[in-house]
């Protein structure tokens, strides 16, 4: 992360700030309806007894539901090691680019690896960004002033998931995109889909789930 700020700093020519802050910009919304769609798809889909992904992936998203604030009793690995994993390769391919591209070549390519740059970063941060969302006391100003101002998930904005049966608002990097995706009933419309086309239904496993916990 550090490396490619310096480079993109480096980079930087003023005559193309309006291309660079419209790639960011997508970039994080990119991040932020990424984050909505693992989310609806964990949320929603499957069973925490399938073999490797139900124990793995589904079991920790329907765990959240129950008891919200266990992801702040997560250290930092346990909390944004899957995502940063998942934004390592882009980070390495952007600094391989740098590295290797003559210099009219990442001019010519610089909003492309302002997106990814900011994509990548947010897709990294979407966890610790959760948390955050769950953590009512002892976080810095620097994070209220984020939250308060909409740039990352605000907590209040995060509560409306958390009313069940846990079916809107899913995207969890900037929440950005909830509003808008509810508007127009993208997640209702896409289960529609698959439930017609598969006959599997939404969320059939959460009462389920739930008796187990109780």
């Amino acid at each position: 992360m550090i490396l490619n700020l310096g480079l993109i700093l480096r980079h930087f020519r003023l005559e193309r700030i309006s291309n660079v802050v419209v790639a960011a910009i997508f970039g994080i919304l990119t991040a932020d309806f990424g984050s909505g769609l693992v989310h609806w798809g964990a949320d929603t889909w499957g069973s925490v007894d399938l073999p490797i992904v139900g124990k793995n992936f589904l079991r920790p998203f329907r765990e959240h539901h129950i008891d919200p604030t266990s992801i702040t009793r997560h250290d930092f690995i346990e909390t944004n090691g899957d995502n940063f994993m998942v934004a390592l390769p882009i980070l390495g391919k952007l600094a391989w680019n740098f590295f290797t591209k003559t210099n009219a070549e990442i001019q010519q390519d610089y909003a492309i690896s302002a997106y990814l740059f900011l994509c990548s970063i947010f897709i990294a941060m979407t966890n610790q960004i959760h948390k955050w969302s769950h953590t009512y006391w002892g976080l810095p100003k620097w994070v209220l002033f984020l939250q308060n101002h909409h740039i990352i998930l605000p907590r209040r904005h995060h509560r409306i998931h958390h009313v069940a049966p846990h079916e809107t608002y899913f995207c969890i990097t900037t929440g950005w995109l909830n509003w808008p995706l509810e508007k127009i009933k993208f997640w209702s419309a896409l289960e529609a889909i698959i439930e017609l086309s598969t006959g599997h239904k939404p969320r059939a496993d959460d009462f389920k789930w739930a008796q187990k916990r109780t």
